[in-house]
């Protein structure tokens, strides 16, 4: 069953702005970057080895699990191309997964919150940003039922698309928060079991500490 399509993913590019959004059969995902921050290198998208939990259908009593898979998974992509892996932050992720909730509770999907917060307002109103003299995240967030809600079918999914999978496999990104809601946007879904997604990615660039002065002999 084909996943609802939404009129910005009829066009024949990209809709204007930051966003995009592609529909697949029962997957449906969309990206937003604010900016996406360095080059990306592209290899080889397999997985090297498994990750414990990544073809597990989430459920309310393993979303920490499934975190964790979807983590592993990212990493596991990123090593292939030779990238440093990211570290989960708990700022990030709690963004991600308040955008998760609200994207399920809400019925809808899309990158702003139902307040039309951005992620970049959501992440600008935690901790994360402290101390920090620049700024970048970028956001992936995905629905998908049946097999292809699982940490697998939701990472492949983004790494067939070119903008989540250029979000992946950017090199500067550091951190990121992986939010997870076991059921999709009721109306999109049509009574299928299911799975929501968010990723935020963030980099911080913290002042560099003044060189100290050379004595003089």
């Amino acid at each position: 069953m084909a996943a609802a399509d939404p009129p910005a993913s009829r066009a024949a590019g990209p809709p204007a702005g930051p966003t995009h959004q592609i529909a697949a059969g029962t997957r449906q995902l969309a990206t937003h970057t604010h900016p996406l921050a360095g080059p990306t290198r592209p290899r080889a998208t397999t997985h090297r080895s498994p990750c414990r939990d990544a073809r597990l259908n989430p459920t309310s009593g393993d979303v920490v699990r499934i975190d964790a898979a979807v983590l592993c998974l990212l990493n596991r992509v990123r090593g292939s191309h030779h990238l440093r892996p990211l570290r989960l932050n708990n700022d990030l992720q709690g963004v991600a997964a308040g955008q998760t909730h609200d994207m399920v509770s809400g019925d809808y999907f899309g990158d702003n919150s139902l307040s039309g917060q951005t992620p970049m307002q959501r992440i600008l109103a935690t901790p994360y940003p402290a101390g920090a003299v620049h700024l970048a995240a970028a956001q992936n967030i995905g629905w998908a039922t049946g097999p292809d809600a699982t940490p697998t079918g939701i990472v492949d999914a983004w790494m067939s698309s070119p903008p989540h999978r250029a979000i992946i496999l950017t090199a500067s990104y550091r951190d990121v928060g992986v939010g997870v809601t076991p059921a999709a946007p009721s109306s999109l879904a049509h009574g299928l079991s299911g799975a929501t997604y968010t990723l935020e990615f963030g980099l911080r660039v913290f002042s560099a500490k003044p060189a100290r002065a050379r004595r003089r002999h």
